[in-house]
């Protein structure tokens, strides 16, 4: 991307994102809804928790060490209700749905890694985060760029916002008609690195069976794109390249539609498949997963860069091996934009971003519930959460590292 986003004239890029009522995304929230009651109860709780929807039913599954007890049944038919599901006609109802479980503790070899890294267990270190492994290999992002106040890519942070302010006409009532499932996607032009216009917006909601397509395609425009969308923006938007339910009819939706799972939707959960993408889906996952926390870790790494004025934009990988605390690599990727050599950035992070897994915890406080809420609407940009790893809590320490005070 660096030998072409900034120096192209012309370069077309898209997110999309999804609704709280989408199948995949109601599963996220279902799995982070049983990790949350959990870690409220045992905050060393080690869980990895799927779920899977379809017509009338859900499944719950994974490993689950923990010596707390939370009622499964109670917690997962009330994520429903509160996601809006409350009747068979709209797609799936919260009160007479099945729910069958399958829940095992972590395997033994897997919990040895976390318990006692191999820095503690054969190396000898007593550095306290030195103690506790990754809990499996695997290599985590973490992306900032100066696009938005929020630093993620303004191609999702419109995505985003779109399905939210459907969303919430739904739950006010302002637009009663609507139903929980939707999606959306944002296609912008770019002239040398630099949003220059809408190229596309697509807006697909479920809605009540007596809606003219008329009327919502009319609601769509005028409540939900010109709300979220930029004037400067929209002023190049062509109209044939709005689309509005573009088949026509989207009644049938939710789990009664389309089947459903836990980890689907990655690309919406982080940056728009404008950065990589590790691989790992977040969901459901304690914190001794590094494809959470780590990646949790990257994206802060990556904003306070940003924050700092180090790079406009900033990939970091980061890279893990089972049951040992140290990363086996940290790389970045400036695009051209940093104002330091990468070497010189990496130093940085070496010095002011402790990456073992425990500081990563300790760091933000990751032993308790506060993951249902990022489950929908992305991990990352999400200023109203107040999530610790979006604080731009490093930046003065950065700035004064690189020499760049005044």
């Amino acid at each position: 991307m660096s030998n072409t986003f900034f120096d192209s004239p012309s370069l077309l890029l898209t997110s999309e994102s999804v609704t709280e009522g989408h199948p995949d995304k109601l599963c996220d929230q279902i799995s982070d809804a049983v990790l949350d009651a959990l870690l409220e109860r045992d905050p060393d709780a080690r869980v990895a928790c799927e779920a899977a929807v379809n017509t009338g039913v859900v499944f719950v599954f994974g490993e689950v060490s923990t010596t707390a007890w939370v009622d499964l049944q109670d917690v997962v038919r009330q994520t429903i209700r509160d996601v809006g599901y409350d009747d068979s006609e709209v797609g799936f109802d919260w009160r007479t749905c099945g729910v069958l479980s399958s829940l095992k503790e972590q395997a033994s070899d897997i919990a040895r890694g976390v318990d006692a890294a191999i820095e503690a267990r054969e190396r000898g270190s007593e550095d306290v985060y030195d103690q506790i492994g990754a809990g499996d290999q695997g290599m985590m992002i973490g992306f900032a760029c100066d696009e938005t106040p929020d630093h993620i890519p303004l191609t999702l942070w419109l995505a985003h916002r779109l399905v939210q302010r459907l969303a919430a006409l739904r739950k006010s009532g302002v637009l009663p008609y609507l139903r929980p499932d939707g999606k959306s996607q944002v296609t912008i032009e770019y002239e040398y690195g630099v949003p220059k216009r809408l190229e596309a917006v697509v807006v697909s909601t479920q809605h009540d069976p007596d809606v003219r397509i008329e009327q919502l395609r009319e609601d769509m425009r005028k409540l939900v794109i010109e709300h979220v969308c930029p004037d400067d923006l929209l002023a190049g938007l062509e109209e044939d390249k709005i689309f509005v339910n573009p088949t026509g009819r989207f009644v049938s939706g939710g789990p009664a539609s389309d089947a459903g799972l836990t980890g689907r939707k990655i690309i919406v959960d982080t940056y728009g498949g404008i950065a990589r993408h590790g691989g790992g889906a977040f969901s459901g996952k304690d914190p001794t997963k590094v494809d959470r926390s780590a990646s949790y870790a990257a994206r802060h790494v990556a904003r306070n860069i940003v924050g700092a004025g180090l790079a406009a934009r900033i990939e970091v990988q980061v890279s893990y091996a089972i049951g040992v605390a140290q990363p086996t690599s940290v790389a970045i990727e400036t695009f051209g934009t940093g104002k330091l050599p990468d070497a010189d950035l990496v130093r940085l992070i070496d010095e002011h971003f402790d990456l073992r897994p425990a500081a990563i915890i300790d760091r933000f406080d990751l032993r308790r519930p506060i993951y249902q809420q990022t489950a929908a609407y992305g991990h990352f940009g999400r200023p109203l959460l107040d999530l610790p790893w979006e604080q731009l809590d490093t930046v003065d320490a950065l700035r004064q590292s690189a020499g760049l005070d005044g």
